[in-house]
């Protein structure tokens, strides 16, 4: 994230193993089931569509900048790429429809070949407002980091006093109901190059935060990512929830902040998510 074009992305090729670090042998298998968990989570939700209401707001500045977004959330794996995406397709911002809603998802459905990982990494961020370029801002973006193949990118730890208890550090507002039992786990990325980087891939930007794990289970019913370096630093913090027709607990609000080490403006979104659907393929 440079200080001159400060910007925050999602790495494409980084997918190097670390050495793990040793974890007592409960919390071992709460992330193995973590995992698995998010195998199967990418697999159910790869032919799933939600609808997005995404409002962001620039403050601190001369004048406070607004932009309401609506669009389609599809959970996508380009032709030739090792893992999936997540595809902001927007059909209406500050309430102007800009295309059809149905139309590019169709084409996704007919040809999943017809757009490359960075053409949907670019549209997804296109109508983003404020000072810093991003694209991490999708929902499920930190799931990634539960994934076996990254899990010994991280080192894990169980956050003091939280193990086998219910939540009570809990970012407002909960949307789940408390388990009897959910431990809040931290996680900080040791391994080099970074998941996330700077937009020109050129930096490393570690990761860290904490999920809120159901450990019999392994479902993740919270997650916390902070991304930052000496200029700029972000935080999103996303809350899942049950959804009828999936076995899993889906996305249901996302709560995102960014500003720059020397500056007063934030950049804040609140995104809501509705209305899952399968997508149907023809």
């Amino acid at each position: 994230m440079a200080c001159a074009a400060a910007a925050v992305a999602i790495t494409v090729a980084a997918e190097q193993a670390g050495v793990a670090a040793k974890q007592p042998s409960d919390l071992s298998a709460v992330l193995s089931r973590a995992g698995n968990y998010v195998v199967r989570f990418e697999e159910h939700l790869a032919a799933i569509v939600a609808e997005e209401h995404y409002t962001q707001r620039v403050e601190g500045g001369r004048a406070t900048e607004r932009r309401d977004l609506r669009s389609d959330l599809l959970f996508v794996r380009p032709v030739g790429a090792s893992r999936y995406v997540q595809f902001r397709d927007v059909f209406e911002v500050d309430g102007q429809r800009v295309r059809d809603p149905d139309e590019r998802l169709a084409k996704l459905a007919a040809d999943p070949s017809a757009f490359s990982m960075a053409e949907i990494v670019a549209e997804s961020a296109q109508y983003n407002i404020g000072n810093i370029e991003r694209t991490i801002n999708v929902p499920l973006l930190p799931l990634m980091f539960l994934l076996p193949d990254n899990q010994p990118r991280f080192r894990y730890t169980v956050q003091a006093g939280a193990q086998r208890s219910p939540v009570q550090d809990v970012p407002p507002p909960p949307h789940f109901a408390v388990a009897t039992e959910i431990w809040v786990v931290e996680y900080r990325e040791t391994d080099r190059p970074t998941l996330v980087r700077s937009v020109d891939r050129k930096k490393d930007v570690p990761a860290h935060g904490r999920f809120w794990i159901e450990p019999a289970s392994g479902r993740v019913l919270m997650s916390e990512l902070i991304a930052e370096d000496r200029a700029v630093h972000s935080k999103i913090v996303v809350s899942y929830q049950s959804e009828p027709i999936l076995d899993l607990l889906v996305p249901i609000e996302m709560r995102e902040t960014y500003w720059r080490s020397n500056d007063t403006i934030r950049i804040e979104g609140v995104a809501t998510y509705e209305k899952f659907r399968r997508l149907v393929r023809r």
